[in-house]
């Protein structure tokens, strides 16, 4: 973990102060805005802000983590970040979909995610998780699904053409798959995964193996 900090304080900027920038409607496939309270040793109550612009992939390719305290830029970083913060840090990480991790991690006790504006896109698919818990267990469940689904085909297709290979198929043989699908239901399977990686990121869910598969 030291070491991780360590890397981590190198991409490290000091802020400028700017005012944190409200969270409008047509931000919301392109921005993430996540909230934390937190007490100062004076016993008041401070208010951080965590502002990722994903439309940076689209320009530099490099996405930034901005961090506010009480509405004024006060530190930046590339991602993956920890902001050091009253009490602990706030870690910030991305995956090829979404927000992966935006945490606070005090210095004793358990880590807590920080919580989504609501008018952000993450806020939205909390709001009906809180809403609508059936509907929103279902959604999670069919993304899960369609993940395991999507790959176990491409693993089950890929399988025969990495068999043919003469090293290969002199060691193990030549593996048959029983599953052969036209080109058009690949690409259908294709865009669900991604759809499903879309969503689960939505709820800051990220396994290394569901989905870096549906990338």
């Amino acid at each position: 973990m030291a070491l991780k900090q360590w890397a981590a304080s190198k991409r490290l900027r000091p802020g400028d102060g700017r005012e944190l920038q409200r969270f409008r409607g047509w931000q919301l496939p392109l921005r993430s805005l996540f909230w934390l309270r937190l007490h100062g040793p004076d016993g008041h109550a401070h208010r951080y802000a965590v502002d990722v612009r994903h439309w940076a992939r689209l320009d530099s390719g490099r996405i930034r983590a901005h961090l506010f305290l009480d509405g004024r830029h006060t530190a930046e970083s590339k991602l993956p970040a920890i902001f050091p913060v009253e009490g602990g840090v706030i870690e910030v990480a991305m995956s090829n979909f979404g927000i992966r991790r935006c945490h606070y991690r005090p210095s004793a006790g358990e880590p807590r995610q920080l919580t989504p504006d609501p008018a952000s896109a993450e806020g939205r698919r909390a709001c009906l998780g809180a809403r609508r818990p059936g509907l929103s267990r279902a959604i999670g469940i069919g993304a899960v699904l369609l993940l395991v689904i999507g790959l176990g085909l491409n693993l089950l297709q890929l399988a025969e053409p990495l068999s043919r290979m003469p090293p290969v198929a002199q060691r193990v043989g030549v593996f048959e798959s029983p599953v052969h699908l036209p080109v058009w239901l690949n690409l259908a399977l294709g865009a669900g995964a991604v759809l499903a990686s879309m969503e689960r990121a939505l709820r800051l869910r990220y396994s290394a193996l569901l989905d870096a598969a549906g990338h």
